[in-house]
């Protein structure tokens, strides 16, 4: 199975924005910093999806 450049970052970030938004004993900046990390991630990844999407 080949796993397209860009995927783990994206899926990743995904994982790491919702854990970050959905913990409820953090303080808002800390939760919001937690989100902001994963949105980097999302973007970043897709940046490589776009870039890579006819390498095969």
């Amino acid at each position: 199975m080949k796993i397209r450049e860009g995927m783990i970052p994206t899926v990743l970030g995904t994982v790491v924005t919702a854990t970050g938004l959905s913990i409820k004993p953090l303080p808002a900046k800390i939760k919001w910093g937690v989100a902001g990390f994963g949105l980097a991630h999302i973007v970043l990844g897709a940046i490589d999806l776009v870039e890579h999407r006819n390498d095969h």
